[in-house]
């Protein structure tokens, strides 16, 4: 038997998988042993009801998600709490989440500078298939409010020590100016991420 996975933009119809993510964001954190940066149930519904967060459904069953956030006056701007559930992985459907977000990110901040801090070497060659490099936290965004989302993670001493030099986390960069050509492209047929489907078999 065959199931399909949606991945689409979240909006005011989702807002009832909001607890479910948030579990499955920390349950998984928790396994891994990593820190997280938490969100409250308001932001992930802010996120939703903005069209800056994108989800992955099997029929109604949540599989999959990850937000759009913009800093330092929309200069910046983060894909995180990807997350998937772990009986929808080993489909590609993180690959497909994070450059659904991408695509997105793209088309709502066509100017600004993509980043995000990730533990996970899965994240880190997704990433870097997309275009992101490794980079120092200094050429990533200098706003408050984005470094006092890190309070809530396990590791937070560590960046303090060092100043917000570092951190067990790896910072990784996507700068529209170094791909201008390649999107000049790619904006001949670009359009509004709309829906993609994945098939998987299902037990």
């Amino acid at each position: 038997m065959e199931d399909i996975i949606k991945v689409q933009v979240a909006d005011k119809t989702h807002l009832e998988y909001v607890d479910t993510i948030l579990d499955t964001i920390e349950k998984a954190a928790k396994i891994r042993g990593t820190g997280i940066a938490k969100r409250s149930p308001e932001y992930v519904q802010q996120k939703m009801l903005e069209g800056k967060a994108v989800i992955a459904l099997c029929e109604n069953e949540f599989a999959g998600f990850c937000y759009i956030e913009s800093w330092s006056n929309k200069k910046f701007v983060a894909n995180s709490g990807l997350i998937v559930v772990d009986k929808f992985r080993g489909h590609g459907l993180a690959k497909k989440i994070k450059k659904f977000a991408f695509d997105l990110s793209r088309e709502r901040f066509p100017e600004a500078k993509l980043f995000g801090l990730t533990t996970g070497a899965a994240v880190m060659k997704i990433n870097n298939e997309l275009g992101y490099r490794p980079v120092t936290f200094a050429e990533l965004t200098d706003d408050e409010a984005f470094w006092n989302g890190c309070k809530s993670c396990i590791n937070y001493d560590v960046l303090v020590r060092t100043n917000r030099k570092m951190c067990l986390c790896t910072g990784m960069l996507y700068d529209p100016e170094l791909h201008k050509e390649e999107e000049a492209i790619e904006k001949k047929s670009l359009k509004k991420p709309e829906k993609e489907n994945i098939v998987v078999n299902s037990l």
